[in-house]
């Protein structure tokens, strides 16, 4: 059964997920979303050895080549788009694409390859988007303090811990993000009127 757009919808807000390659974006989408999501994962091949290096990742058998794609109704003129990044360095050039109109992202961390993150971060810094992290628990790991440390962030940008398989957890990211760019907007000083 898919949920159907309301036909009051007038607003669409759009958030990226970025991150490394395996640190569970396509997983994030589908966990989360009201519909069944878009997925552009394919079977990784003999093509991709010695170019995707999957040796930290060795049960991963498909990857995202284009783009995930969710949708989350707020309300019943809000609803919110989800757009998964791939996560391997070739399909990059998408990401600029995929940033143009977002409100802001999500960066998915697997606490085991944290320099697979230092892109992404760098990435939504250089565009100027707000963004939070959230560190995927595949297993025990570094403290959040930990984490934050290494990723060099400020401490402005939220942390959280998550679990990207379960839609509780996805959907605590979402609501952090969300609440981020809240008070970011009401950081902002106010727009002088024009003449």
């Amino acid at each position: 059964m898919r949920t159907p757009l309301r036909t009051t919808a007038a607003d669409a807000l759009k958030i990226v997920i970025v991150g490394g390659f395996g640190a569970g974006k396509t997983t994030m989408v589908g966990s989360v979303s009201e519909i069944r999501p878009l997925s552009t994962e394919e079977v990784m091949t003999q093509a991709s050895v010695g170019i995707d290096d999957a040796s930290r990742v060795r049960t991963k058998s498909t990857t995202t080549v284009a783009f995930d794609f969710g949708r989350i109704t707020l309300n019943a003129s809000k609803v919110l788009y989800l757009f998964g990044a791939p996560g391997q360095q070739r399909f990059w050039f998408v990401w600029d694409q995929l940033f143009a109109g977002s409100l802001g992202a999500v960066v998915l961390v697997d606490a085991r390859r944290l320099e697979d993150s230092w892109y992404s971060i760098d990435r939504l810094e250089h565009h100027r988007t707000p963004f939070v992290v959230a560190v995927n628990r595949f297993t025990d790991g570094p403290t959040l303090d930990s984490v934050r440390e290494a990723l060099a962030l400020s401490p402005e940008v939220p942390l959280v811990d998550c679990d990207a398989r379960e839609r509780s957890s996805s959907k605590h990211v979402l609501i952090t993000l969300i609440e981020h760019l809240t008070r970011t907007h009401d950081q902002l000083p106010a727009r002088e009127s024009m003449p």
